[in-house]
C-alpha cells in the first residue's frame, strides 16, 4: 500500500488542484513519518522535489490577480514542503526574504514577506538555519502585538535540528511569553522534527507532566498533546515506554487518546515491518 501511494503521487504531474495535491501532500507526510529515521528518508525528500517542484515554478512565488483563495492556499504548502524537502532554490529564496522581512519590520529598509506564506517562509528558514534565526524569529515575536503573527512564529521555532534550540522551545512553550492554549501547538512543533523531535518531546511531556496535568485535565488540549506527543512513534520499545507511564500516572480524560496513540504505534510499526523493504527499493528502482 505505501509503495503504491509513492507511485500514484508521481502520477500526478499535471494535477493543479489544491485539495488533490493538499491530500496528497498529507498522505506523504504521514509516509514519510513512518521513516524518516531511515536512510530511504533523503531519497523520500527527493521524491517530494520531484513531485512538487515544478508545480511550484508554474504557480510562482507571487500572488497574481487571476489567484483565487485556494491558490494561496497552493502556494504556501509547495514553499512549505519544498524547504522542509531540501530545494534548495527555495531554501535560499525564503532566508533572501526573511531577511529583507526583518529588516523592514527594524528600520523600513526591507520588504515584508507576504501574510499567505509568511508561515511557510518562516519554518524553511527556521528548519533550515540555527541560533540566529532563531533569535530573529524570537525577535519578531517580542516585537508584535498580534496574536496572528505571533501564532505563526511560536508554531514554527521548535522545527529545527539543533536539538539545544528545540529544547529551548519546549522551555519556551511553558513561559508566560506563550498563551495556555497554544502550548500545546508549540510543542507541537517540536514533536514534528523527526524522530529525535519526536523522542525529545515525550521526554519534557513526562518530566513536566503534573504541570500539563493541572493545565489542561479535562479538556481537549490534553488530549491533543498526548496524541501529538506520542502518536508518531515508529517503536514498539516506545509503545511499552507510553503504556507504562499511562498506567503509573492516571489521566482519565484522555484515555481515549491513549489508546489511540497507542494502536497507532503498533499499527505504524506494523506498516514498517510489512513494507519498509519494498520502500527502500521502491526508491532505489526509481532512481532516487
Amino acid at each position: 500500500a505505501v509503495v503504491s501511494t509513492q507511485s500514484t503521487g508521481g502520477s500526478y504531474g499535471t494535477e493543479r488542484n489544491y485539495v488533490v495535491l493538499s491530500s496528497i501532500n498529507a498522505n506523504l507526510a504521514d509516509l514519510g513519518s513512518l521513516f524518516n529515521h531511515l536512510p530511504c528518508y533523503e531519497q523520500f525528500k527527493a521524491m517530494r522535489r520531484k513531485i512538487f517542484s515544478p508545480i511550484l515554478s508554474e504557480v510562482g512565488w507571487e500572488k497574481k490577480d487571476t489567484d483565487g483563495h485556494t491558490d494561496a492556499l497552493l502556494r504556501n504548502m509547495l514553499i512549505g514542503t519544498l524547504g522542509h524537502s531540501g530545494d534548495t532554490e527555495v531554501i535560499e529564496k525564503c532566508r533572501e526574504m526573511f531577511k529583507l522581512h526583518s529588516k523592514e519590520v527594524d528600520n523600513g529598509a526591507g520588504k515584508l514577506i507576504p501574510a499567505d506564506i509568511r508561515g511557510s517562509v518562516y519554518s524553511t528558514v527556521r528548519n533550515s538555519g540555527g541560533g540566529d534565526e532563531y533569535e530573529e524569529l524570537l525577535k519578531l515575536f517580542k516585537n508584535t502585538d498580534l496574536h496572528e503573527e505571533r501564532d505563526r512564529i511560536q508554531r514554527v521555532l521548535g522545527c529545527g535540528p539543533d536539538a539545544e534550540l528545540r529544547g529551548k522551545t519546549l522551555d519556551f512553550a511553558l513561559s508566560d511569553a506563550v498563551r495556555s492554549n497554544d502550548t500545546p501547538f508549540v510543542i507541537a512543533g517540536v514533536a514534528k522534527a523527526g524522530w529525535e523531535g519526536r523522542e525529545q518531546t515525550w521526554a519534557f511531556v513526562k518530566n513536566n507532566y503534573p504541570i500539563f496535568l493541572e493545565r489542561y485535565a479535562g479538556g481537549f488540549l490534553f488530549q491533543r498533546l498526548v496524541q501529538t506527543t506520542c502518536a508518531s512513534f515508529v517503536d514498539m520499545d516506545k509503545y511499552k515506554d507510553v503504556e507504562k507511564f499511562f498506567s503509573e500516572n492516571k489521566a482519565p480524560s484522555a484515555e481515549r487518546a491513549i489508546k489511540q496513540s497507542l494502536e497507532g504505534i503498533k499499527l505504524r510499526c506494523s506498516w514498517l515491518q510489512r513494507d519498509g523493504e519494498a520502500v527502500a527499493q521502491w526508491f532505489k528502482d526509481h532512481g532516487f
